[in-house]
């Protein structure tokens, strides 16, 4: 994401004016703090710093150019909008993203043509360290570490809409998404499954100046791509067979409020360049009709994937992807927030109606210990269905061997046959997979074939194997 664009996120001192400006505002200027659903009490402003860098051209046509950071992430490639633009056919339009984590900085491959080279070794993520030199095509880059740090820019409250956390990732994604709502922007939530984009668009909504209007949700994945422009756009009666009357699409339904893309990176590439018009000109053009009419609308789009590499792989349009990303905001996973988990279970079994005299299992130290070291590879969603399993017993039920597994990743044996550890990594991401793709639409296994491009009987023969229920 350029540089322009993530200005927002960290700031090397809050002054009273930027601090003034924290403060979400409607469009008519009311303080959305003293309206909107916000926790009204707030944290100290504790703000924490990370660490900048550098990125050096040493090798290419670009040779001497020095970005130098002003948050924790920088993205690179030949795509003019890059954080670091390097002008060479050998390096894709998004390549790769440096990015520093609480585990220090770390380099992932984009699905570049000519992948990442990081000291001589290829990676598709990893570590790097004070002058580690990266390979692209023909270009080489130098990673350093500045004396200087950045402050990072946090929310002072611990829940945003139906969200909560006290972390610094959620803090962080919350200073966004206040800023999101104070702002008409196009936004960009991203994140894994179950991380709650939903509930963050409905919230982003809900504090806008938009609020009274409808709120309208498209699941690009769940609606087949012969009717998903219908679905947006609308028809006329007589656009096609079954059109019987005159239909407004969602757009249309949503004027003066908000229409909310789920899974954006699933819409099929002809709407692609339609959606595009959508945002440039705020005018839709029903099926069947000749005449475009003006929508007043804001977008929010989701993802669990990362569009910068369907974008290299020629699957979604850089020009629509720009247009969407107008506000980047990533959602944390549960793994990146272990110290939310009280917090959350707290809230989780209030919503699901727990009696805290009958279930006192669930509230332990201990319990709460167990549950920061698993993996939880469906975030929130699973950690919500492993609750409700607990309350049907009134007790702290086991954790599956796929949700106790540390860092969500299945641990290789070196010392045993490649073939037997080969058939354990394949199961793995089987399950997730399936479950995954089972959660997507909703146990309907047909639906569920075709996206995954397989045959229904065989995916059902897979479900059996797994000892998973559609």
């Amino acid at each position: 994401m350029p540089s322009s664009d993530r200005s927002h996120l960290t700031s090397p001192e809050l002054e009273p004016s930027a601090q003034e400006e924290h403060e979400p505002r409607s469009a008519e200027g009311e303080n959305l703090h003293e309206t909107l659903p916000y926790e009204h009490a707030r944290r100290p402003v504790d703000l924490p710093t990370v660490r900048r860098f550098r990125v050096t051209v040493v090798e290419g046509p670009s040779a001497g150019l020095v970005w130098e950071s002003t948050a924790d992430v920088c993205s690179i490639g030949s795509h003019p909008l890059n954080d670091l633009a390097v002008d060479d056919s050998t390096v894709s339009r998004f390549h790769c993203e440096v990015r520093l984590s609480s585990r220090g900085p770390q380099v992932k491959d984009l699905n570049s043509t000519n992948g990442v080279i990081v000291d001589g070794v290829q990676v598709a993520e990893g570590y790097l360290r004070g002058g580690s030199l990266l390979r692209l095509g023909r270009v080489v880059l130098r990673f350093d570490f500045s004396a200087e740090s950045n402050r990072l820019q946090l929310s002072e409250h611990t829940r945003f809409g139906s969200l909560v956390g006290t972390s610094v990732a959620m803090r962080a994604c919350f200073a966004l998404l206040e800023r999101a709502a104070a702002r008409d922007v196009t936004v960009l939530l991203e994140g894994e499954t179950g991380t709650g984009k939903s509930q963050a668009a409905q919230a982003v909504h809900q504090a806008s100046a938009r609020r009274d209007k409808p709120f309208i949700v498209v699941d690009c994945g769940a609606i087949p791509s012969n009717l998903l422009e219908s679905e947006l756009f609308g028809h006329e009666k007589g656009a096609f067979t079954g059109a019987m009357v005159r239909r407004a699409g969602a757009f249309e339904e949503a004027h003066g409020g908000t229409v909310f893309l789920d899974e954006i990176g699933e819409l099929p590439a002809e709407l692609q360049p339609k959606l595009l018009r959508v945002l440039e000109t705020r005018e839709i053009r029903r099926v069947g009709s000749n005449t475009y009419q003006p929508v007043d609308i804001r977008l929010i789009a989701a993802t669990h994937r990362d569009l910068r590499a369907e974008v290299n792989a020629g699957r979604f349009r850089s020009d629509l992807f720009f247009r969407l990303a107008v506000l980047r905001i990533p959602q944390p996973s549960l793994r990146q927030r272990p110290e939310d988990l009280p917090l959350l279970v707290g809230q989780l079994l209030t919503s699901l109606g727990a009696d805290p005299e009958r279930t006192p299992a669930l509230r332990t130290p201990e319990f709460i210990a167990r549950l920061q070291h698993a993996a939880w590879p469906g975030n929130v969603r699973e950690l919500r269905n492993y609750l409700e399993r607990c309350l049907v017993f009134e007790d702290a039920l086991a954790l599956s061997e796929e949700e106790a597994r540390p860092g969500g990743t299945v641990e290789v044996d070196p010392s045993q046959p490649y073939a037997d550890q080969r058939r354990r990594v394949v199961d793995d991401f089987e399950r997730r997979y399936l479950r995954a793709l089972l959660d997507k639409h909703q146990g309907k296994v047909a639906q569920a074939a075709v996206t995954a491009g397989m045959d229904r009987v065989h995916l059902y023969r897979l479900l059996r194997r797994h000892g998973i229920k559609p």
